[in-house]
């Protein structure tokens, strides 16, 4: 058992080691033409240099962080709410069966929400929510422009629903935890159950709720089918949310069968490299934080 074990441990890692070097090895092409630099470019045209091509990552990177930021903008307080109701206010026999349902949200394959995002949330988004957002809150450049199906807020949405369960889960999970020796004192010294819930479960809880957000980022930064559908596609950076955009994984996803030419390939390649930085930095940053909080 010790070495089966010890083997599955070293697996993984070799597993990840692995997937890095084929990566970075089949995107040494574009590597090698614009270094570093690839990060910051903005061109992206297959067509480009005598046919050759011009690839830059930022308007990629640009519409990933946004959308998934945005994302975990709106499903981390909701995902908080839906915890905190589940574990303290729902009577006992509603608890399971909404737990339940709002895990199911995770069983819905990508490609549906995002046929779904096209034919019911782009119009609704088109032609009520943007409207409204614009109307009340259009001087600031994110709520401003034309309102579109397609776009960066369209996305963000899909991306919520696709993180809600993760996040819910988790988080349910660890406000269960939360010892009955703490609630019980916060009580015995007074305390109302939204001031038990907000000086005891919710700072005990928190290292757990981070690890929670993050595994939301995490499926939010590498889902590609669905926002390939919603976002629109499109590699320019715009500060509005109502604007067509475009996405690391989407791109991936949406023409690496197609790319006409080498470096093309090799350029997709690499904005895959770049998405596995990210996330890697995202969850090393996320464990040192909840180590730190946690020794605390």
């Amino acid at each position: 058992m010790r070495w089966l074990s010890t083997l599955a441990g070293v697996g993984a890692v070799a597993l990840i080691v692995w997937i890095a070097e084929v990566v970075f090895n089949d995107a040494s092409p574009a590597i090698s033409r614009y270094g570093v630099s690839f990060v910051w470019r903005q061109a992206w045209n297959p067509t480009a240099a005598g046919g050759v091509g011009s690839f830059g990552a930022l308007d990629f990177i640009y519409g990933t962080l946004v959308s998934s930021l945005l994302a975990l903008l709106i499903a981390t307080p909701m995902a908080i709410a839906i915890a905190v109701y589940l574990t303290e206010l729902a009577p006992r026999f509603v608890r399971r069966p909404v737990a339940i349902l709002v895990e199911l949200l995770a069983a819905i394959p990508s490609v549906i929400l995002g046929l779904w995002g096209i034919i019911v949330l782009g119009p609704f988004v088109a032609n009520h929510l943007e409207p409204a957002l614009s109307s009340v809150l259009g001087w600031i450049p994110l709520f401003s422009g034309t309102a579109s199906p397609f776009g960066m807020l369209p996305a963000a949405i899909v991306l919520t629903i696709m993180a809600l369960p993760i996040v819910t889960a988790v988080t349910r999970e660890v406000f269960q935890a939360t010892p009955r020796e703490l609630r019980e004192g916060a009580y015995a010294l007074g305390a109302t159950r939204w001031e038990m819930v907000r000086m005891v479960v919710l700072p005990v809880g928190r290292p757990g709720v981070v690890g929670a957000v993050i595994l939301g980022l995490g499926r939010a930064l590498g889902e590609a089918i669905a926002v390939t559908q919603v976002i629109g596609n499109t590699t320019e950076i715009k500060a509005s949310l109502f604007s067509p955009a475009a996405s690391m994984a989407a791109q991936i996803a949406s023409e690496y069968q197609s790319a006409p030419t080498p470096l093309n390939q090799a350029s997709l390649i690499y904005l895959a490299g770049i998405l596995l930085v990210i996330s890697l930095v995202v969850n090393l940053v996320a464990r040192l934080y909840v180590r730190r909080v946690t020794v605390r």
